[in-house]
């Protein structure tokens, strides 16, 4: 399974090399040209002499806290639902996103704010003067910012999940963070698009950037691997996890680069309320499509986050609590319907293999946000914004631009996006296909054996959903996520927001809703699965064989039936899942 000496020695020095030499030459740039902002350097910020109160961080660091665990936690674990996968899933996903964090910083400073030779970071999205690129005050590199980057890249992944290696994922970054960058400068300083969600930049630019450069590595003969495209009960239940953690935090996701008050309040209430209708349009039409009513995991896993992506364009316009929960619940339809009926097409027709479904949850979702935006935007009023008008579209506050103007710059804007897309999945599919880059071959396809150590100490049909000591298993990496979520509620309590109730508004609320959530996830987690004595040595489950009418899925899942495997033996995790904890 390893491969040949040839290539094992190949690889055993093609990502080492590749991560040493971005690494240095990141760090060479980040010495050069990268300084800390006023808001984070100790002279300046003391020279000024503002209250340590006033500081941005303590009122963006939770919105960013939220979008970092959606890039790593929700995104990670969003992909692991191939069965033999898990560790690439969550691994590359750690490198990919690693990486493009340190360079997309880099690349939107050079674009958006490189004032004075330097490039000045933090956490927040405060507007600096105009940059020499830019006619427009400009949006410096931030945290939120590299973050938002980094989740078109693994949008991306998601369309080509399995048949590439790491080395290839990290060349894949260093084109896509400067096309996004590009992409992200033409919209928002050149045509002055209002996108806080990111539907245009993020989401429909990842998602064809992906699915283009998954066509150009089209496999004709994948189906050597099409037994190991499909999940099993625990990889689809991990998956689930990345769901929930997305569904919640999505909010935060919005509304992280809007301005404070009233624009972040209505981007949460906006993309609260079309996430719910996109879960409840999701479970209707999945069953109304499914085979005798019955519901199918890859829609809720995927379609129900569509009422996120669609009211990334306009989360901070007045669409109104009914305009959000109609475009939630058009968007999970959308999407519902793409995985049921356009993913197959788009394999056989048009030799686009999207592991992920990514055109589903994030290109099409992404085009109906961009095309709401300009709905909404030619709808904007004096009357209806008031003041307000200023923050949200400030052209046309200060009668520089109409409001069918605003709307046709949001439609331009879309089209750029699809272009700079679909030219940078073509030159990086190109990039990809290089010989000497490490590929899997059609054969090793969506196995973790090939780039991971003892990835497997029993076979493939021992990995069964049956198996006493997955279930201790389960507990324990869920267990590991909520202690997670207890530890960033104990850092609140410990940390700055400890002091004064005006030190930070709404710290309380925030601190008793993280110690909930952290205090309920592990009760009910420690009420679904057996204590740790069940490992080893426990007696098998009674085997529950598939309902025979129930058919396999053409596109990402197919199930296999594993028979009744012996106890667990040795009773050691490792092998048992395909998740690292």
């Amino acid at each position: 399974m390893a491969g040949s000496p040839r290539r094992t020695a190949g690889r055993r020095l093609q990502l080492p090399l590749l991560c040493l030499l971005l690494q240095g030459a990141t760090a060479i740039l980040f010495a050069v040209f990268v300084r800390y902002n006023h808001e984070t350097d100790a002279a300046l910020w003391h020279w000024h002499n503002h209250s340590n109160a006033d500081n941005e961080f303590y009122f963006r660091y939770p919105s960013f806290q939220d979008v970092h665990t959606m890039i790593f936690v929700g995104f990670g674990f969003l992909m692991v639902f191939l069965q033999r996968y898990g560790f690439s899933s969550v691994g590359f996903t750690f490198l990919s996103a690693a990486f493009a964090l340190q360079w997309s910083t880099l690349v939107q400073g050079f674009f958006h704010s490189f004032h004075h030779g330097h490039i000045y970071v933090g956490v927040e999205r405060a507007a600096l003067a105009s940059s020499p690129l830019s006619p427009s005050p400009s949006q410096p590199p931030s945290m939120i910012n590299a973050d938002f980057c980094a989740g078109a890249v693994l949008i991306s992944f998601g369309a080509i999940l399995g048949k590439t290696g790491p080395a290839q994922l990290l060349l894949m970054a260093l084109l896509e963070v400067v096309l996004f960058g590009l992409n992200e400068f033409v919209l928002l300083s050149l045509l002055r698009v209002k996108d806080a969600g990111g539907s245009m930049t993020i989401h429909a630019f990842g998602a064809y950037f992906g699915l283009v450069l998954s066509r150009v590595l089209y496999r004709p003969q994948l189906e050597k691997s099409k037994h190991r495209q499909g999940s099993v009960y625990h990889s689809d239940l991990f998956a689930m996890i990345g769901t929930i953690f997305l569904w919640i935090f999505w909010p935060s996701f919005n509304s992280a680069p809007t301005a404070l008050g009233d624009g972040q309040h209505r981007s949460a209430l906006n993309t609260y309320y079309s996430l719910t209708a996109s879960t409840l349009s999701t479970f209707a039409l999945s069953a109304l499509v499914g085979r005798d009513g019955r519901l199918d995991m890859v829609h809720i896993q995927n379609a129900a986050l569509a009422g996120g992506v669609v009211v990334g364009t306009s989360a901070e316009m007045m669409l109104t609590p009914f305009g959000a929960l109609v475009a939630g619940f058009l968007a999970g339809t959308v999407s519902t319907l793409g995985y049921k009926f356009f993913t197959p097409t788009l394999e056989s027709k048009l030799k686009v293999q999207d592991t992920c479904g990514v055109h589903n949850l994030h290109g099409m979702p992404g085009v109906l946000g961009a095309l709401l935006g300009v709905l909404v935007a030619g709808l904007a009023t004096h009357e209806a914004y008031g003041d307000g008008l200023e923050s949200v579209f400030p052209l046309l506050a200060k009668g520089q631009r109409s409001a069918t103007s605003q709307a046709m710059h949001q439609l331009f804007g879309l089209f750029v996006t699809l272009i700079f897309a679909s030219v940078g999945g073509s030159l990086g599919g190109l990039l990809l296909r290089l010989p000497f880059l490490d590929s899997p071959p059609d054969s090793q396809c969506y196995e973790d054996q090939v780039y991971w150590e003892d990835i497997c100490r029993l076979s493939p049909e021992e990995v069964g959903p049956e198996m006493p000591a997955l279930k201790g298993a389960l507990s324990l990496s869920l267990a590991w996520i909520s202690g997670a979520l207890w530890a960033c509620s104990g850092w609140s309590l410990e940390g700055p927001w400890a002091g004064p109730k005006q030190t930070h508004p709404g710290s309380e609320a925030e601190r008793g809703s993280g110690l909930c959530c952290a205090g309920a996830s592990a009760g009910f987690l420690s009420s679904l699965f057996p204590p740790c004595s069940s490992w080893q040595g426990s007696p098998q489950l009674e085997k529950m064989p598939p309902h025979p009418s129930v058919p396999s899925s053409p596109a990402q899942h197919h199930p296999s039936p594993s028979p009744q495997s012996e106890e667990c033996g040795s009773g050691t995790l490792r092998g048992l899942f395909p998740i690292p904890f």
